[in-house]
């Protein structure tokens, strides 16, 4: 049986996550997850914090706590939001953890004895105004390529360049702002990435039609304009150490140790089962039996070059059998109002805030219902509140309510026996195996805002079932009518309950809770449609509260002035 490993892009440690950066890798993962499982699949979806690199000891330097406290905190913090989520972890571990550093070295060691690491003495700029070297993200300038003024020394977000400090413009520190820089020499070994771009060129391109556009296209440009061999350690004290002769003092390039993260967690969750009976290489190494795993990766745009090119250049490298990424889903960018949201200048609505303001399900499904896949796309509180109030309290939210008050008025809250079948049902039943159906490609193709509208409509024939059956009409003059009517909509509303649970999982308990003596739905094949006529009569209805709160302009308005816009 094919068994499915799922990572998404590790959240960094310096700080709550915003929406942008939930859309952008670990919620689509976590909907991927759940309907996999919901299809009856075996899935480890695995994911970590990325603790190392410059910006956590600057963060932990400005919330006066040591580096290693502040990552043991943050990580605390952002484990609980995941779980507040519903985001379905099998484990969430730490880059920090002994796991990673003696894997991060692991492979530098299998890199060397391939002949794919090499010393080089090279000249870093030095901050006099910071007394250290900066890290390539620490330094600022001016994109010799495009010309935009914020490009980093590692790579310009503007036109995904790879850059080098020396090669900006104006350059100048992102810590102080100073120009008082200098050049001063410092030993360092690089990835010799240009050995391998033949073969990292033919795996990326037997990708192309499978993969989102935006996730080729991005590799292969990067191939496409010279692959250059790259520095993988870096002049800091908080990192994987370089164990290697003449290296005290230094740690591995965050951007090396990282990724090497999704499979250092993947062993911490092994090694955290009581009984020992995990094998995680089972899940990496194709000498281990990962030859029946298919691998997915999720990630904003901005992560891709790293994947495409950085981490299978590690694992090809290596000479080992590891599993490289089968399915790579990249998303464009959430923007705030058309600019970007952005920890560091705490803009836009981050994963605390949200969850202050309403159930991890609102933020669920508008995110989902509007991924920014084909292109970026841009959150309008205007916007949140119509998907809200359209989709979530209109169309389900109304179709369960309107069914609860139907069933404890006329029937004492107990599904209700007798009347038969007509063509009525039997067209129902037709289109929703049609809708279930296309909802299962879309997700099976990773086709996230399509599945999002094949459930809105899926939600949507609900209601048009009672329109056209009208059982409140039809109790006065056939009640067993209305009976077979409301015991068909409710088999309709464990239908919603079982299906929409990848997108809104703890709606769904919600809503399977008040049917609890039926049987429980399995799969997820267009034959479920079949099972909203198999409900058993006599079982007890339990009326729900209402589902979602509408969200009107008062409050809307307080939140889009409290945020801003």
């Amino acid at each position: 049986m094919t068994r499915y490993l799922i990572t998404s892009a590790l959240p960094y440690i310096n700080g709550v996550k915003h929406l942008g950066n939930l859309v952008g890798s670990m919620l689509p993962a976590d909907v991927s997850a759940r309907y996999l499982r919901l299809r009856g699949e075996e899935v480890l979806y695995i994911c970590a914090t990325d603790e190392h690199g410059t910006p956590a000891e600057l963060a932990a330097r400005d919330a006066g706590l040591d580096v290693a406290e502040f990552c043991r905190i943050n990580h605390e913090v952002q484990r609980d939001l995941g779980e507040r989520f519903g985001l379905s972890f099998d484990h969430f571990g730490r880059t920090s953890n002994p796991a990673n550093h003696e894997l991060t070295q692991h492979f530098a060691a299998r890199l060397d004895a391939e002949g794919y690491l090499e010393e080089r003495v090279i000249r870093q700029i030095y901050s006099n105004a910071d007394g250290r070297f900066l890290p390539d993200r620490y330094i600022q300038g001016t994109c010799p390529y495009c010309g935009f003024e914020k490009a980093r020394g590692d790579q310009c977000e503007n036109c995904t360049r790879q850059l080098d400090p020396t090669m900006l413009l104006s350059p100048r520190s992102a810590i102080t702002g100073s120009t008082d820089l200098e050049e001063r020499e410092s030993r360092h070994l690089y990835l010799l990435q240009s050995r391998l771009s033949d073969r990292l060129r033919e795996w990326l391109e037997s990708k192309v039609g499978d993969w989102p556009t935006l996730a080729t296209s991005i590799g292969l440009k990067w191939l496409d304009e010279g692959l250059d061999d790259r520095g993988i350690t870096r002049d800091l004290s908080w990192g994987v150490p370089v164990d290697r002769p003449g290296f005290e003092g230094k740690v591995f390039y965050v951007w090396f140790d990282a990724p090497i993260g999704y499979i250092s967690a993947t062993r911490e969750w092994a090694e955290a089962a009581p009984d020992g009976q995990r094998d995680w290489e089972s899940w990496w190494r194709l000498d281990r039996g990962a030859d029946d795993v298919v691998y997915t990766e999720f990630m904003a745009k901005d992560n891709v070059p790293f994947h495409t090119v950085g981490f299978p250049a590690t694992l090809i490298g290596s000479g080992e059998p590891w599993r490289l990424v089968d399915r790579l889903k990249s998303f464009n960018w959430l923007n705030y109002y058309g600019g970007k949201f952005s920890t560091s200048e705490h803009r836009g609505v981050f994963m605390g805030d949200a969850l202050e303001l309403l159930d991890a399900d609102y933020w669920r499904w508008y995110l989902m219902a509007n991924a920014p896949e084909s292109d970026d796309t841009s959150f309008t509180w205007e916007q949140f509140a119509e998907a809200v109030n359209k989709d979530l309290v209109g169309t389900l939210g109304n179709f369960v309510n309107r069914c609860a008050v139907q069933v404890t008025r006329h029937f004492d809250g107990v599904v209700p026996s007798g009347g038969e079948v007509g063509d009525e049902e039997r067209a129902l039943v037709e289109r929703l195996g049609v809708i279930v159906n296309e909802y299962n490609g879309f997700l099976d193709g990773l086709e996230f805002r399509k599945a999002a509208q094949a459930l809105r409509a899926l939600w949507a024939e609900g209601n048009v079932y009672l329109e056209a059956r009208e059982p409140w009409r039809a109790i006065k003059s056939d009640r067993d009518l209305a009976a077979m009517t409301l015991r068909t909509a409710l088999g309709v509303v464990r239908l919603h309950a079982h299906l929409s649970s990848p997108f809104i999982p703890s709606t769904s308990e919600r809503i399977a809770a008040t049917l609890p003596d039926t049987s429980e739905l399995l799969g997820v094949g267009p034959e479920l449609a079949t099972s909203v006529l198999d409900l058993d009569p006599g079982a007890r209805f339990v009326a729900p509260d209402l589902l979602f709160q509408k969200l009107d302009d008062d409050l809307v308005a307080s939140w889009e002035k409290r945020f801003g816009s």
